[in-house]
């Protein structure tokens, strides 16, 4: 059999240049690997928490920021176009159109408002200063502290079209939801790869909830109606019904994020207590914008201030309104307004989360009334902390 003698130099090129392909092509892998890994260019924030919370006025803290923009709770057009399933129905379209505006894509609200639409036709729309200033309205400066009052007057009838041609210019996606009672629900979101996204627990002491949502009793009996699978009936929650499983919720969130979490919540969780909050707001405040990646500017300085330290506890029909009112008064207004009777049932439905959360139950109205006990324990120094979190163990 005739043999092919093939030149050493052939061979020895043949070698280089398979070499340099499969180098080519390893290369080319690495840098669609490394682009696949790499964060998104914006940051998403989900303000995470329950009604009457104080979850409007630290919306506000991050709405003001000339780097965010801000939503509060689109979802409400979910629940009042779906109102007659459970929340846990309604816990996956909750989810996809957080998701969907958080990637700035408005066309899911589509679904829930199939006219054509101006900015206010948003729920919420004008407590956002990102819609308030350019490019969705030119009427403000991104660096302005905007009123809710003043955005209605000058910027409603600016086109839909403006809410995602603003969201794209901006770093920080930021969204206040009250409408997750699960967070595991929100899991897909922290994995997706789309999407940078932090989520921030905001609570409060349940008998202060209580105490502002008898304020709102009629504004809150729909949303009552969902938590508690009405098919679509008002709810008084006279029972407390709702608030326990505001609590249970609060409870099942809290343990689900500290207690033995899935390794891709690494530093992207952060209780805050609204107490905590309001007795040093720098403090905390300072503490959300560096979990947040944003810097505390003078002017933001100024207004928080001002909004803090106001006179009075606020008047009822400023339920659902950021005003400068006495904050502390406010955390503690409680104390003074509810019957006794009413604390003990609050604290039978709710005591779970009145204990983990680090709040202190009282025993008799004495207790309740004596405003030198104070009722808002110290952080506990064996809280979680991701540096001794060991996900193997």
């Amino acid at each position: 059999m005739a043999r092919i003698r093939i030149p050493s130099t052939i061979v020895i090129l043949f070698v280089t240049v398979q070499t340099g392909f499969l180098l080519f092509m390893y290369a080319r892998y690495s840098s669609f690997m490394s682009q696949s890994e790499e964060k998104p260019s914006q940051v998403h924030i989900l303000i995470l928490s329950s009604w009457r919370s104080g979850s409007s006025f630290v919306g506000q803290l991050f709405s003001q920021h000339p780097n965010v923009f801000y939503l509060m709770e689109p979802a409400w057009h979910v629940w009042v176009t779906m109102y007659q399933n459970s929340a846990k129905v309604l816990h996956m379209a909750v989810r996809d159109l957080v998701r969907s505006v958080f990637l700035c894509d408005m066309s899911v609200f589509d679904a829930y408002m199939p006219w054509k639409r101006n900015l206010s036709d948003l729920f919420q729309w004008a407590v956002s200063r990102a819609l308030c200033s350019a490019p969705a309205c030119d009427s403000f400066q991104r660096t302005d502290i905007t009123s809710e009052m003043a955005c209605k007057t000058l910027c409603g009838r600016y086109p839909f079209s403006k809410v995602e041609e603003a969201c794209k210019t901006y770093s920080h996606v930021v969204i206040k939801e009250v409408r997750f009672f699960d967070l595991k629900v929100l899991y897909p979101l922290l994995t997706d790869p789309s999407l940078n996204l932090k989520i921030i627990h905001l609570v409060r002491d349940p008998r202060a909830v209580v105490k502002s949502r008898e304020q709102s009793v009629k504004a809150l009996a729909r949303d009552n109606g969902i938590v508690l699978s009405t098919n679509g009936t008002k709810v008084e929650d006279s029972k407390y019904k709702v608030m326990q499983e505001i609590c249970r919720s609060h409870v099942q969130i809290y343990e689900t994020a500290t207690l033995k979490p899935p390794n891709f919540l690494k530093d992207r969780y952060l209780m805050i207590r609204f107490e905590d909050l309001v007795r040093d707001p720098l403090s905390e405040i300072s503490e959300m914008y560096k979990f947040a990646d944003l810097s505390l500017t003078p002017t933001l300085k100024s207004w928080i201030y001002n909004i803090t330290h106001g006179q009075g506890p606020g008047k009822k029909k400023e339920a659902f309104k950021i005003t400068s009112r006495d904050a502390v008064s406010v955390s503690q207004a409680w104390r003074n307004v509810l019957s006794f009777q009413k604390i003990k049932k609050i604290q039978e439905v709710c005591k779970g989360a009145i204990n983990m959360l680090g709040y202190q139950l009282v025993d008799s109205e004495k207790e309740q009334r004596d405003l030198s006990l104070d009722l808002v324990l110290p952080r506990r120094q064996n809280q979680f902390s991701w540096s001794s979190f060991n996900p193997n163990r």
